[in-house]
């Protein structure tokens, strides 16, 4: 077991929570989180967390959503946690690298996406480029409102992935 993971496991149920949040961004996911404990492995953690993603409800799931910045864009919609902050500068590194016209048609779609769905477009945007995640963008848009949530939920679970396995770390 991971020193991380053991001072966790240990830690108040609360206390527990906050520290993982920043990992998902759902409050109810967090707590789930918290009440799985003792998780014993990297392993254990990620189906938990699976487990939980699966069991919330919509609402839950869009604050998860909210947690993020736009691709493209530092801030996210809500305060995001510093951890989570850091966090989404490095998975968007590559779309900070591009240039200022795949910039403006990101922050394009971005509305487009929004204004038709009513939420902020996810995309697990680790090792991705601006044009890439552009193009997934654009063809998310073709999706009806229950397939892209689907969509969009499996990318959310595929970032809080990401994000525990840093947080083990450390």
């Amino acid at each position: 077991m991971s020193d991380v993971l053991r001072r966790w496991n240990s830690l108040p149920s609360e206390e527990a929570a906050n520290e993982i949040l920043p990992s998902c961004g759902s409050k109810a996911w967090a707590n789930g989180m918290a009440t799985r404990r003792p998780l014993s492995n990297e392993a254990s953690v990620l189906i938990a967390s699976d487990e939980t993603w699966r069991g919330l409800a919509e609402s839950e799931r869009m604050e998860a959503f909210g947690s993020h910045p736009r691709i493209g864009e530092s801030g996210a919609t809500r305060s995001a946690a510093a951890q989570s902050a850091v966090w989404s500068a490095q998975e968007q590194r590559r779309v900070a690298a591009a240039g200022d016209i795949v910039k403006s048609a990101l922050a394009e779609a971005n509305r487009e996406y929004e204004q038709r769905f009513n939420r902020i477009f996810i995309v697990c945007a680790t090792g991705k480029s601006a044009t890439e995640i552009l193009e997934i963008l654009r063809r998310r848009m073709q999706n009806d409102d229950a397939s892209e949530l689907h969509e969009a939920a499996e990318q959310q679970r595929q970032i809080i992935h990401i994000r525990l396995k840093k947080w083990l770390r450390g």
